[in-house]
This record gives C-alpha cells, sequence and structure tokens, in this order.
C-alpha cells in the first residue's frame, strides 16, 4: 500500500516537472542543515587541508574561510547534489590558492607530533616504527598535490572514486592513475630507502 502511495506521490511530481507546474528545488530534494550536514566535515576539511597545506595553522584557517563560504552560499545549497562534495571542493580550491600565495616552507621534522600505533616492544623497535611512519609521511608529502590530494582522500578519508572525482573535477579513471601513481611511488621509495627492491 505504502508503495503504491510512493509511487502515485512520484508519478505526481514527474507530471509537474514535465508539465511546467510550480515545482520548488525543495520538494525533489532535502532540506541541508549547517549544523547538521555542514559542521560534521570539518575534521575531514581539517585534514584535507593538512595535507595539502603541511601546515597546522593554515589549514585552521583554510577549514574556517571553508565553513564562511559555505555558509555564505546557504541560498544555493538547494541546487547542491552533495553538500560534503562541495565543501571539499571549497576547502582543496583555497588550500591551493594559499599555496600559490605564500612560498610553502614544511614544518621541522621535530614539530611534526607522530602517533605510534604500537606502544609495546622495545625502545629501540618503537623507534624503528616512529621513524618508518614518518619517512612514509614525507613520502606522501612529496608527492604531486593532485597524487596527495587522491590519496588523501581514497586512503584516508575512505571516500569512492567517483566522490574523489566530483570534489577534484577530474574523471574516474584519473583519479584511478593519480592514486596509483602515488602508491607506486611511495612503494618504489620506501623500498629503495629500506634496501628491500633494487
Amino acid at each position: 500500500m505504502l508503495k503504491n502511495a510512493k509511487t502515485l506521490k512520484d508519478n505526481q511530481l514527474f507530471c509537474n516537472i514535465t508539465h511546467n507546474k510550480n515545482v520548488t528545488i525543495s520538494d525533489t530534494m532535502k532540506k541541508i542543515s549547517f549544523r547538521n550536514d555542514v559542521l560534521p566535515l570539518k575534521d575531514v576539511l581539517y585534514r584535507l587541508a593538512l595535507r595539502i597545506t603541511l601546515k597546522h595553522e593554515e589549514a585552521q584557517d583554510i577549514v574556517q574561510d571553508t565553513l564562511v563560504r559555505v555558509w555564505s552560499k546557504r541560498d544555493e545549497w538547494d541546487s547542491i547534489e552533495s553538500i560534503e562534495a562541495f565543501s571539499l571542493t571549497i576547502c582543496r580550491n583555497l588550500a591551493l590558492d594559499r599555496i600559490k600565495l605564500k612560498a610553502n616552507s614544511n614544518e621541522s621534522l621535530e614539530s611534526i607530533h607522530i602517533d605510534t600505533p604500537d606502544n609495546s616492544g622495545t625502545p629501540y623497535d618503537q623507534m624503528l616504527q616512529k621513524d618508518r611512519i614518518e619517512l612514509v609521511r614525507r613520502m606522501v608529502n612529496s608527492l604531486p598535490e593532485k597524487q596527495r590530494s587522491c590519496m588523501q582522500l581514497r586512503d584516508f578519508e575512505g571516500k569512492t572514486y567517483k566522490e574523489i572525482a566530483e570534489i577534484l573535477n577530474i574523471s574516474d579513471d584519473q583519479v584511478k592513475v593519480n592514486i596509483f601513481r602515488a602508491r607506486q611511488a611511495i612503494k618504489q621509495k620506501y623500498q629503495q630507502i629500506e634496501g628491500y627492491g633494487l
């Protein structure tokens, strides 16, 4: 019974749209709430901005600017298909703009806090683990921006290829190629440094 009612409502909506009756976008899309839909994205936005700028303070400023820009575009929210993709795109563009405006000098290694996943073992094992994490972090940070962004969104944020393509405004195939190249570059550099490969 409910399925028939839903189908009837969908058919009426389709007929109204095709016959140019007054149908607003809000009839077809859900309402977006800043508190419930945008604010929860601040951690994802921060990680993306940090991956691009490599500076904690810059990333925090970019997140603030992103939230302000998303809020200022609230009149357009009804026409936006994905508020998350919209917010991430703004964040990425702001971060890239900051890099272009300022000479991006990397933080010293001593100022970066590294979380070690395993605190058991000898101090030597802990030191090796910390060094390996730092090595991989430096390798990721040395990647070209597109590869670094794709890898951040896929491997650290868990986004789908389609979502990444929408956020970065590239094709799904370009996303896959960038992720593949980033992983290959890191693997090769790591093997060279660790002495495991040719």
